[in-house]
């Protein structure tokens, strides 16, 4: 079962509808989860350099950095959650193999269905409470305790438009699951 477009195509997921109401949707949401993709390739590409770089100036340079830390987490924050839509698109989450390949087609769609509704819940629940903390580290001005003290409203909002844009792939997922009559491929 194919269950997406490579890297750049235009072309809707495969458990997505290509036409409908929803099909516009998942294009644009299809489109944001590769911009985000490609930034956080970017991120991990930034968060190594910083990381080399802030070793090579430790041990070879003798100048200590108090910031590299910090920042190299942010990226990789930022490229975890806001990553996770393109993922979930795919389908590239974990899953249990054995469990779908012994149900009958009609059990494991409703199992999908279920499991997919059960996760949206979960996510929508969890970027409630990221954009609170969001919300609270903004409003509050708060920072790390480092001496750089960045604005943890950073990472807390990176957190929050990745969950919202993950709860949203699988809200997108769900109305599709449940929109479609024939059976799934």
């Amino acid at each position: 079962m194919s269950h997406g477009a490579e890297l750049g195509g235009t072309a809707v997921p495969g458990d997505l509808p290509a036409t409908g109401p929803l099909a516009p949707v998942a294009r644009l949401i299809a489109a944001i989860n590769r911009l985000c993709l490609i930034l956080g390739m970017f991120a991990l590409l930034g968060a190594a350099g910083i990381l080399s770089a802030a070793v090579f100036l430790r041990y070879y340079l003798h100048q200590p950095t108090d910031w590299q830390d910090e920042l190299a987490v942010f990226l990789l924050v930022g490229t975890t959650f806001l990553c996770s839509g393109y993922v979930q698109e795919r389908r590239g989450h974990l899953g249990i193999e054995a469990v779908v390949s012994i149900l009958p087609d009609g059990v494991n769609r409703a199992r999908r269905v279920l499991v997919d509704l059960a996760s949206c819940l979960f996510c929508g629940f969890f970027t409630w409470k990221s954009v609170t903390l969001f919300l609270e580290a903004y409003n509050e001005g708060q920072t790390t305790s480092s001496t750089w003290a960045p604005p943890l409203a950073i990472p807390y909002g990176l957190m929050a438009a990745g969950m919202l844009l993950l709860t949203l792939q699988m809200l997108l997922q769900v109305l599709a699951s449940l929109g479609r009559r024939e059976p799934s491929q």
